[in-house]
């Protein structure tokens, strides 16, 4: 099914694999540093380049995106900095706080900002409820060749010819500022399709496969995916798109797929074809890796909690109920620290596996030819008056236009579905928030522990799969029994639409500047909305208290910062770092606090010992090796370990909510994703890695740094560091991976915004 190429491969002329392995291909003549250079992925990068130099980019890109989570602290970020205008074009969209339920005024106060923001800086603003922002860029911003940043981890467009990133919000103020985003050149893996998929096989199954095959070795880690091969030709604009949103899930830099006429009528029914471009890698090209994918032994799949990565067959789930729910208990186990009980079970009634509820959603599962699909696969059935529920989120206004002119949105709510706006809060805890202990199945990115709204510390528990829509669907006609689309529907049970895409919704509702701003216009600040708190240049010394431990084998943005309810806060952010941590290890927001309030102590030239005693004895255990540190040089912080943080999301706070409270660190054995990795450094957090194995400190000690600005500014990559313990100073060593001279500049003086104000 999945084939993944031990090293390097060429590809000659769309069809030839040649393996790298034995160098027979270079010693004919082939050089694999030009052929490297016929990837589709080099092409897009170059004409964005600015630096001169292929191995160290510095990209300028064509168009911005960010939603309603993210945006607030973006342009507050960017306007504490010097903003006057957006220099291209900037796309606010509101799909994720969009249902202005909680917390009273603030949500819609944000989207007030946004609005406002819009008008005064020359931007684009979308209405909540008209489109969740990956469509919209489908829809309305994507363009052959073209490059997009977005502040949400699945911007992904290369399904269409698009090179899009997902990254934290400093990246985004960079380019608002006229800076560029500054990345070794990525390797290129080959995705090589061939074959098509059967009946009732969807774009989430292809997706899942992948990840499943990928993810745990790291094999397309930073890397860009791209999509070639005969097979991509069996697969509608929509099918790639589907697949093509998912390869976040595989911690992939990027993807950009080869375009032909499927691509061109996209970009012609929407009314763009001259943002149509083709593309292709060339006659002979050079891949870093190779992942073959024979679309016709593609099976329905299932990711079962707690990662998109724990993928079964679903045929293989049912002939195996008892053995596999109970692996995943076990799993569990550990990503829930034991903290709640949870039993997958007893869902087991009369040898079948039910679930509760089952939801089609988002950029990944609201489009057009997946919710046809579950309108004909339930056409003529019904969902039942049992526990089972069925909601359906179509991903833009035109999309749920077109469903309702071509009947099938009548025909899903004959079923006992329940048709919804275009809306992301099922995927990230904000919408249809399960039972205690009830099973969801979902057509969306994630199913993260408390993605769908689990609150750990008050007992309550539930916990999704990701499917596709197809086998959701088969699911529903069968009143909620876990059940393949291939066991469910005939071949001709799907029909074929035609698309029309009407953007008339968005020419009466979108706010479109042109790229003309207002100076005069006022921007909208409502309470909530608050500025980012000034932060500390780097010391010279560093005294760091651990203050949390985490031992998962990968930790989420969602377990360093919770999703879903929290969300309202996004725009204070003293406010949301209340909530840092606070599913996985509750006690770490009071301790960052007693030792940031030590430092802030020793910054007004009181003694920090007064504040927090226990760090008399420490000092005097560090002056005995170094007499000169002292509160005039020696900075007090915190800082967390976990073996491999930041694996999801891109969203900025999971670094800056711990930068507010004191955090000057994290301490990893290796970072998950590059975005998170540079939302530490973007937010003057150090980035430190230490060698796996035993660990030289435990929670609640205190480690010191000597001379870390000095280690910074000289480019060290082996730090030196000790444990205090026991009136005593124990040596182990840090390690600094590569830094650019900007984001060393960056931690120096604290933050970006720090940075941007010198």
């Amino acid at each position: 099914m999945i084939k993944l190429h031990d090293g390097g491969v060429f590809l000659v002329g769309g069809q030839q694999i040649v393996s790298d392995k034995d160098g027979s291909f270079q010693n004919a003549g082939f050089s694999k540093e030009e052929a490297s250079k016929g990837t589709i992925a080099y092409g897009i990068l170059s004409e964005h380049n600015t630096s001169g130099s292929m191995d160290k980019l510095r990209i300028r890109f064509d168009k911005l995106t960010s939603h309603d989570i993210t945006y607030v602290g973006i342009i507050q970020t960017a306007r504490a900095s010097g903003l006057e205008k957006f220099p291209v074009p900037y796309v606010l969209t509101n799909c994720h706080n969009s249902l202005c339920a909680v917390g009273g005024t603030i949500n819609e106060d944000d989207h007030m900002f946004g609005l406002t923001c819009a008008r005064k800086y020359g931007g684009i603003y979308v209405p909540p409820h008209q489109a969740v922002i990956h469509q919209f860029a489908r829809e309305m911003l994507a363009g052959g060749g073209k490059m997009i940043l977005g502040s949400d981890s699945h911007t992904r467009y290369g399904a269409l010819g698009t090179m899009a990133m997902g990254e934290g919000g400093p990246e985004l103020v960079k380019q608002l500022l006229g800076r560029t985003y500054d990345i070794d050149r990525p390797g290129v893996v080959a995705v090589y399709l061939t074959g098509e998929p059967r009946c009732g096989v969807g774009p989430q199954d292809v997706a899942l496969a992948i990840i499943g095959a990928v993810f745990e070795s790291g094999y397309v880690k930073n890397k860009v995916m791209e999509f070639v091969g005969p097979g991509v030709a069996s697969l509608s604009a929509d099918f790639r798109i589907g697949v093509d949103v998912m390869t976040t899930e595989t911690t992939c830099l990027s993807s950009i797929w080869q375009t032909d006429e499927t691509i061109r009528e996209f970009y012609a029914v929407h009314g763009r074809e001259n943002d149509y471009k083709e593309l292709a890698p060339k006659e002979v090209v050079y891949y870093d890796g190779m992942i073959e994918v024979d679309l016709s032994d593609i099976e329905p799949m299932i990711a079962m909690p707690f990662h998109p990565s724990n993928t079964y067959t679903i045929d293989e789930v049912n002939s195996n109920l008892e053995d596999i729910l109970r692996d995943v208990e076990a799993k569990a186990a550990v990503s829930l620290d034991n903290a709640v009980p949870y039993k997958l079970t007893d869902k087991i009634r009369d040898g079948r596996f039910y679930v509760e509820q089952g939801i089609v959603a988002g950029c990944a599962g609201g489009g057009f030819e997946n919710i046809c699909a579950v309108s004909d696969i339930l056409d003529g059935k019904n969902i039942g008056a049992g526990e089972f529920t069925l909601s359906v989120y179509p991903a833009s206004m035109p999309i749920y236009m077109e469903l309702i002119r071509n009947g099938c949105a009548a025909r899903l709510l004959e079923t006992g579905a329940v048709l919804k706006t275009a809306f992301c809060g099922p995927c990230f805890g904000a919408g249809d928030t399960p039972a205690n202990n009830a099973f969801s199945i979902r057509h969306s990115t994630r199913n993260f522990p408390n993605r769908e709204g689990s609150k750990l510390q008050s007992g309550q528990i539930s916990s999704v799969a990701l499917m596709d829509a197809r086998s959701i669907a088969a699911t529903a006609a069968n009143k909620g029994y876990l059940t393949s689309a291939t066991k469910q529907i005939e071949k001709d049970t799907l029909r074929k639409y035609r698309y029309s895409f009407d953007s008339t919704i968005y020419a009466n509702r979108v706010f479109d500047s042109k790229g003309i701003a207002d100076p005069s216009q006022e921007i909208h600040f409502g309470p909530n909305i608050k500025d980012w708190p000034v932060m500390k240049p780097l010391p010279e010394n560093l005294l760091l208290k651990v203050v949390s431990e985490i031992h998962d084998p990968v930790t989420t943005t969602d377990e360093l910062i919770p999703s879903g309810e929290t969300s309202s806060y996004r725009s204070n952010p003293l406010g949301l770092a209340e909530y840092a941590l606070s599913r996985k290890d509750p006690q770490y927001v009071g301790r960052a606090k007693e030792v940031k309030a030590a430092e802030d102590a020793r910054a007004a030239g009181q003694d920090p010992c007064d504040v927090l005693a226990e760090i008399r004895p420490v000092m005097d255990a560090v002056r005995s090796k170094y007499p000169d540190a002292d509160g005039n040089n020696t900075g007090i912080g915190s800082t967390i370990f976990a073996v491999k943080p930041g694996d999801g999301s891109a969203r900025e706070q999971a670094a800056s909510c711990q930068k507010v409270l004191g955090g000057w660190a994290n301490i990893a054995n290796e970072y998950a994703t590059k975005r998170y990795r540079s939302n530490l450094i973007n937010w003057g957090m150090l980035p430190f890695i230490i060698d796996k194995g035993d660990l030289p400190f435990a929670n609640l000690d205190y480690l010191f740094v000597p001379k870390i600005r000095d280690a910074v500014e000289k480019k060290l990559s082996d730090i030196e560091a000790y444990v205090v313990r026991n009136g005593g100073l124990e040596k182990f060593t840090l390690h600094m991976a590569e830094l650019t001279d900007d984001e060393r500049e960056i931690i120096e003086k604290g933050c970006l915004i720090n940075y941007y104000a010198s």
